[in-house]
C-alpha cells in the first residue's frame, strides 16, 4: 500500500522530502537514493504521470498542488503524459547499485522508463 513507509521522519518533512524528490525526478529523469524512499518515490512519480495522459485543468491543478514547480508540471503535461499514453502503468525503474559507504543503506537509482 502506498504511502505507509514513515523514513524516519515527521509527517510534514515526510511529506515536503517526498514531493521534493518526485519533483526533481520528473524534472531531470533520474535520481539516486536509497531503496525504500525510492518504492515511494515511484508511487507518487507515477500517480503524476497517470494525471499527466489526460490533459484537463482539473488534472493539471491537482498535479500542481503536489509537483512544486511549475515548468516541472509544464515537462509533465507537454512531454511525459503524451509519452506513456498508450502505457498502463511501469513508467518508473529502480536499478540497485549498492551499499552507500557511510552507513551501508541500499543504495538505488530510479529513473522514468
Amino acid at each position: 500500500m502506498p504511502g505507509t513507509r514513515k523514513l524516519g521522519r515527521p509527517t510534514d518533512h515526510r511529506r515536503a522530502m517526498l514531493r521534493a524528490m518526485v519533483t526533481y525526478l520528473l524534472e531531470n529523469g533520474r535520481i539516486e537514493t536509497t531503496i525504500t524512499r525510492a518504492k515511494e518515490v515511484r508511487s507518487m512519480a507515477e500517480k503524476m504521470i497517470t494525471l499527466a495522459k489526460d490533459d484537463s485543468l482539473a488534472n493539471k491543478r491537482a498535479a500542481m498542488a503536489y509537483v512544486t514547480k511549475e515548468a516541472v508540471v509544464k515537462k509533465l503535461f507537454d512531454e511525459i503524459g503524451p509519452k506513456y499514453k498508450e502505457v498502463n502503468g511501469g513508467y518508473c525503474r529502480i536499478i540497485k547499485t549498492g551499499p552507500r559507504r557511510g552507513d551501508a543503506a541500499e543504495m538505488c537509482i530510479i529513473e522514468l522508463v
